[in-house]
């Protein structure tokens, strides 16, 4: 990864499970916690989600938006916050373009297989649009504790 903390994080537009365009520009004067993920509904995924979920007031009461981004469909998303009650947006990175962005669509090995697929990343941008963390170590259980100071 090639992006450091206090530079400007990369700009993104892409659509939300609802077909709407968000851009990073969306969120100036507020934290946002943008965090990639390999795909909707599997143990590690929903695990992460739920933790953001389960500590949604806390993160807002900081003043963090969340936005969750992967490589599968709008419908997909949709289905994904019906069934956990995702309070927050997912962005539907079809041509993994927020992900190349921000250095985290890269080369994976399973079972000798090798792969293109997303590295679980978080990434905290200040008010202003610039990179206030970067968590490569997610813990998908705990993941909220990995932000909330």
């Amino acid at each position: 990864m090639n992006l450091n903390i206090g530079s400007p994080a990369p700009s993104f537009s892409a659509n939300n499970q609802n077909g709407e365009t968000l851009t990073l520009s969306n969120f100036t004067g507020r934290k946002l916690v943008l965090y990639f993920y390999p795909k909707d509904d599997t143990p590690g995924c929903t695990a992460e989600a739920c933790s953001l979920r389960d500590n949604y007031q806390d993160l807002i009461s900081q003043g963090y938006a969340i936005l969750g981004v992967s490589p599968d469909t709008e419908a997909k998303h949709q289905k994904f916050i019906a069934k956990y009650n995702l309070p927050f947006d997912l962005l539907a990175d079809i041509d993994n373009a927020v992900a190349l962005a921000y250095g985290v669509w890269v080369e994976k090995s399973m079972y000798g297989r090798k792969y293109m697929g997303i590295a679980r990343t978080t990434f905290v941008i200040d008010e202003q649009g610039n990179l206030a963390e970067i968590i490569e170590k997610v813990d998908t259980k705990n993941h909220a504790t990995q932000i909330i100071k």
